[in-house]
């Protein structure tokens, strides 16, 4: 899937350090609700198993490339659809940037084209992503695409001892903007 500045493509084995990274950093684990550090072995095991049909997996992550020039491409991130309900036509999203790529523009288009992707080619009726309370850049992005806040799961996240406050978030594919 190709944009303006980012292309979303399939994971691959050469993605495996940099998910590795991304995987260990503590300061995100709460995103995903890791508590353990993944081993390298698991990881390259990922990488190697990425490759199944979502209808197989339930999941797809995509990685996010920027394409302003053949010499200027580079990995920024990556974007997931998770809990894939085909029944129910539904499925989570969720987007990691790099902090260092943030602010740019990246994280907008990238979740413009998986949500194309979402209700258009697997033509899914609806998508939610859930959001901490004090994370404004990304309640920004996800309303900026037509995400609608649906509920607040008080006390729902703890990070350092902290008790953090979580939206839920969905966007109708009839709603899309």
């Amino acid at each position: 899937m190709i944009g303006k500045n980012v292309l979303l493509r399939a994971v691959e084995p050469a993605d495996t350090e940099r998910l590795y990274l991304w995987e260990n950093d503590m300061q995100i684990w709460h995103l995903s609700s890791t508590k353990a550090p993944f081993s390298k072995y698991l990881m390259e095991q990922y990488v190697m198993n990425a490759q199944q049909d979502i209808y197989a997996a339930r999941q797809l992550r995509l990685m996010v490339d920027t394409h302003h020039s053949k010499e200027d491409n580079a990995t920024v991130g990556c974007v997931d659809l998770f809990d894939f309900d085909p029944a129910n036509r539904r499925a989570g999203i969720g987007i990691l940037i790099t902090e260092d790529e943030r602010g740019k523009g990246y994280g907008k288009e990238a979740l413009e084209l998986m949500i194309d992707y979402a209700f258009n080619t697997l033509n899914l009726h609806q998508i939610f992503c859930n959001i901490l309370e004090n994370n404004e850049q990304s309640l920004k992005l996800f309303k900026k695409q037509g995400f609608k806040t649906i509920g607040l799961k008080r006390d729902w996240t703890q990070i350092d001892g902290v008790w953090q406050n979580e939206y839920i978030l969905q966007l109708l594919k009839k709603e899309r903007i």
